[in-house]
């Protein structure tokens, strides 16, 4: 130890013999709260996330059912964009990746979706008390791949002149085989609720059901081409190419701070063009996280307090009389 440091040591053990003043410790935190409260209730008026009702299956089927027909058709035939997606729902596809970062990859199927079996096959089968979709059903399930693909692309074809209300979607008549039937069942119960309990059915949860993938990734599969979730996005000014952005919907309250660092990177490139937009941003919030947890360790940065000693400008009046 210098002397200049031992001499600081001594210092700080020093009795202090100043001037004392008066704190009003009361006073001082009263002025805290309240100002503290003014500013929450000034960004809340200014930033607060819109309190707009959850997008479901039931609003989804009933606001735009052609759309949603749609869709499920793909989700029916595997050509959906979850069917093809890959780790961690199934193995048809690439998950994204960095380099020799495939997080995905490494982890494999750990949420196994079937997007026939488990977006249409399986709520159809809920509905016991429909004899005629169940047939429907048990004939595209027996049909080969090659006619299968053919009923599901006249149909496809066939939604381009669909029309549709709240309750009810009429296609032009064509040879879909049970596709028609199929669809329009899954419709119907997506219009009244009914599909949204049918995937939430998970007997490993139990009673509570937290877990929203498969709603999720329903949803997820329209990727904007039917133009409902445009809309509800470009409402909301989270159009983007391709990205289209980040909401935190928390009430008309402002959202959890920690989450615009997440979103901010999804506005600029490359992560805003970018296929591996979300791995690129969680691999760069991981080195910030990092860098903020090794601050105590990291040379020259553990170093700073003590180059630009902010402290004794805060307890200046102490350090004036070691002078």
């Amino acid at each position: 130890m210098t002397r200049e440091q031992r001499r600081a040591e001594e210092e700080s053990y020093r009795k202090w013999t100043g001037a004392y003043k008066p704190y009003d410790l009361i006073k001082e935190a009263t002025i805290a709260v309240v100002g503290v409260l003014l500013l929450t209730i000034i960004l809340t008026i200014l930033f607060s996330s819109p309190d707009d009702p959850a997008i479901t299956m039931k609003s989804w089927a009933r606001n735009a059912p052609v759309d949603f027909a749609t869709v499920a058709t793909s989700e029916l035939d595997g050509t959906s964009v979850t069917a093809n997606y890959g780790p961690p729902y199934n193995d048809n596809g690439n998950p994204q990746q960095i380099l020799f970062i495939k997080p995905a990859n490494w982890f494999g199927v750990t949420h196994p979706i079937n997007t026939e079996q488990d977006f249409v096959v399986k709520p159809l089968r809920l509905l016991s008390s429909m004899p005629a979709v169940q047939t429907a059903l048990d004939t595209w399930l027996s049909a080969s791949a090659k006619q299968q693909t053919a009923w599901s692309t006249a149909y496809t074809n066939a939604l381009g002149k669909a029309t549709g209300t709240a309750s009810s979607l009429t296609v032009p008549t064509g040879n879909y085989g049970p596709v028609a039937t199929v669809i329009g069942a899954l419709t119907t119960d997506a219009q009244s609720g009914g599909l949204d309990g049918a995937l939430l059915t998970n007997g490993s949860q139990g009673f509570f059901q937290t877990d929203y993938t498969k709603i999720l990734m329903f949803l997820q599969d329209d990727n904007g081409t039917g133009g409902y979730f445009n809309a509800v996005a470009a409402k909301q000014h989270l159009l983007g190419n391709p990205q289209w952005g980040m909401m935190n919907e928390t009430d008309s309250f402002p959202g959890q701070v920690w989450l615009w660092l997440y979103a901010f990177w999804y506005q600029i490139r490359p992560f805003d063009t970018s296929v591996n937009a979300d791995l690129l941003v969680m691999v760069v919030m991981t080195v910030l996280s990092l860098g903020l947890i090794l601050i105590p360790v990291l040379p020259g940065i553990k170093d700073l307090p003590r180059k630009i000693p902010i402290y004794k400008l805060i307890w200046r009046d102490h350090y004036r009389s070691l002078e």
